[in-house]
């Protein structure tokens, strides 16, 4: 339910009898669309071209408590420990090799996004509109600042400052030593729009955006100046959700160029230095997010078919369709395989040439919503429910 619902759970700015009248009316086309009404794809018997092992797993914490946030597994003290936040405050530090427990902390803070590790710190952001930073090594919080809004986007630190994307519209640019404000930018949101987890990416001095309104926007980063802006997505449509178009995932540098998909306006590639657009692919989009190898990009789309397109031209060379409606997790791209997670707590193995079904391994039977994370080939997963395990693939 968990990407179902961050769908559904939007941000809306009203004005008069009109504008309620245009949000029921988009509403009732919300449920009614044939995508999301279509029942998710039964598991089937295929042949099994690996074999998949949990090394490890460890159940703790409600997880994402059943809510629409943002709690993903982070890397810390140079790869040999993994950092995870539930909903109810908990935050813990387990060894990557046994998943034995190092430290935790409850901080009673409704968590929404993190956690994220940068150096000797780790951030979190809060449902109730609040920034901690912590010692990594202990858990000891270092400080807490209050933002405009919840955050669902994670934290990205950019040199001496944590940016901060907040669901009002209003992004934030605050000092890691302290937490002190540095700057602050608004953003008009569009009447209707989807929750934001989309966070920043950083090219040398700039911060790239992406908004709801579907404009890429550049900014510098010692005092939020405007660079410059691009429209990746034209509203199309009559409905309010017709006319949805928001850069709602995070966008993705490889090779001097940012790969950025919208919802309902496909998957564009742009150039870091004016915003330029090189291409654009309207057949497929990726409300959640992309991930790419040296060539190719990966999406699961908004039905969850799994796409493989080049990262030159945006042209598609497959496309998985097996595990359709299965409200898929980011792709994880390693090695010779994609990995998905589903809403029933598997996760799938594919092959990154041609998408065919390798293997799959129950890992829970909560949704796994996060992208996992890769260690050593060791993959590691952090279901909605709390789980963490740790996954290998031993070849037949």
């Amino acid at each position: 339910m968990f990407r179902l619902l961050s769908l559904i759970f939007i941000i809306i700015t009203l004005s008069g009898c009109a504008a309620l009248t245009d949000l029921s009316d988009s509403v009732t086309g919300l449920f009614s669309d044939s995508d999301n009404s279509e029942p998710p794809a039964e598991l089937t018997d295929y042949e099994a071209e690996v074999k998949l092992e949990i090394v490890w797993d460890k159940s703790d914490g409600v997880g994402a408590d059943e809510l629409a946030v943002n709690l993903v597994p982070a890397i810390a003290a140079r790869g040999t420990q993994l950092v995870i936040a539930d909903h109810d405050g908990l935050i813990q530090a387990r060894n990557i090799e046994d998943g034995k427990l190092l430290w935790e902390v409850e901080t009673g803070l409704p968590i929404s996004a993190g956690p994220v590790v940068a150096g000797d710190l780790l951030f979190i952001a809060t449902s109730k509109a609040e920034v901690l930073a912590m010692d990594v090594t202990t858990g000891e919080a270092i400080w807490k600042q209050k933002v405009s809004s919840e955050v669902l986007a994670l934290p990205v630190v950019a040199g001496d400052k944590v940016l901060i994307r907040c669901n009002d519209g209003k992004d934030f640019a605050l000092l890691v030593e302290n937490g002190w404000q540095v700057w602050e930018l608004e953003h008009n949101a569009p009447a209707l729009s989807l929750r934001g987890e989309g966070s920043a990416v950083i090219i040398d001095e700039s911060a790239i955006f992406g908004y709801a309104n579907g404009k890429l926007i550049a900014i510098n980063l010692v005092d939020g100046a405007h660079l410059w802006e691009t429209s990746i997505a034209i509203p199309r449509g009559r409905s309010e959700v017709e006319r949805l178009t928001d850069i709602n995932a995070t966008p993705l540098l490889i090779n001097d160029t940012i790969f950025v998909s919208s919802f309902n306006n496909g998957v564009s590639a742009v150039e870091p230095i004016d915003g330029g657009v090189l291409w654009r692919n309207e057949a497929v989009s990726a409300v959640f997010g992309l991930h790419a190898d040296y060539s190719y990009l990966y999406l699961s789309d908004d039905s969850s078919d799994i796409w493989q397109l080049d990262q030159r031209n945006g042209a598609s060379y497959w496309k998985q369709t097996a595990l359709h409606q299965r409200r898929l997790s980011i792709p994880l791209v390693y090695e010779d395989y994609v990995v998905v997670g589903d809403f029933e707590g598997y996760l799938h193995w594919l092959s990154r040439t041609d998408g065919r079904l390798l293997g799959r391994i129950e890992i829970t039977d909560e949704p796994i919503v996060a992208q996992p994370v890769m260690i050593d080939n060791v993959l590691y997963v952090y279901a909605s429910d709390g789980t963490l395990a740790a996954v290998k693939v031993v070849l037949f």
